[in-house]
């Protein structure tokens, strides 16, 4: 039985629910077998390769490959998780959010200091607001992957 899911019309939001647990588990264990060294070592010796050794979706190894977090998190990859790829990459966590939204480090750490991004225009999908996927520059890419 499927569960009415009315959280999935937030813009800008996946939302981390049993069915994205499931659906991202070994690309979220890869992303932790990144918390030893000699892992981050042959996985950047060769990232095929080591992408290989789990058993995730080919789509989850081309979006890490790609280094695009919005595709990992869109095959089911949780932030929490994806942060060791840029752990591993020498990123901080704003520089791999600012990349997520289009925005250097500078802008997003600004707008987080802030309070982060308005709810006004953002509430649902259709709205006009910053985070709708229309302003982003990840929301043609999404739009083409039919996500």
């Amino acid at each position: 039985m499927a569960l009415d899911k009315p959280y999935t019309d937030v813009p800008g939001t996946i939302i981390f629910d049993a069915e994205q647990s499931r659906k991202g588990y070994w690309l979220n264990q890869f992303c932790m077998s990144l918390m030893k060294a000699d892992n981050r070592a042959r996985f950047k010796a060769d990232e095929r390769a080591y992408l290989d050794e789990w058993a995730m979706s080919e789509e989850q190894k081309q979006a890490v490959l790609a280094r695009d977090l919005n595709w990992c998190m869109r095959t089911g990859g949780n932030i929490y998780f994806l942060a060791k790829i840029g752990a591993t990459d020498g990123k901080s966590f704003q520089q791999m959010a600012g990349s997520m939204t289009g925005m250097s480090e500078d802008e997003y750490r600004a707008m987080m200091l802030a309070g982060g991004r308005s709810a006004n225009g953002n509430r649902f999908v259709g709205e006009d607001g910053d985070a709708q996927a229309h302003r982003q520059p990840q929301g043609n890419s999404a739009k083409k992957e039919g996500n």
